[in-house]
């Protein structure tokens, strides 16, 4: 009677055993393609790097477009160069007056002082 269930428990580790290598091998094979070196994940979070620096470099690019043209305005004439001198310094031409007119602010009626 030994020997008949010595037999079937053998056998039974036999084939759980070919089932576990067959197992490991298969976790073996997908190593590489979901972690390795060239794996899927490293693959997608590179493609979330690359599109997050295509936006960047897009925004660079239309500030750069901005600035060449500028240049090429402060390059070509004294009217840019005025504009801004006027914009940023607040400077005025020896022949003009400098007017400012500030808009008048209501008082809220329970402060008015009489």
């Amino acid at each position: 009677m030994r020997s008949a269930s010595a037999a079937d428990w053998i056998a039974r580790i036999r084939s759980q055993g070919l089932t576990w290598a067959l197992g490991a091998a298969i976790v073996l094979l997908q190593y590489p393609l979901w972690l390795g070196e060239g794996g899927w994940l490293k693959v997608r979070t590179g493609a979330r790097q690359i599109e997050v620096q295509q936006v960047l470099n897009q925004r660079l690019q239309i500030r750069n477009a901005g600035l060449v043209a500028e240049l090429g305005d402060l390059k070509q004439g004294r009217d840019a160069i005025e504009e801004r001198a006027r914009n940023e310094l607040g400077m005025v031409a020896p022949d003009e007056w400098f007017v400012r007119v500030v808009p008048a602010t209501t008082v809220p009626s329970g402060n008015r002082h009489e």
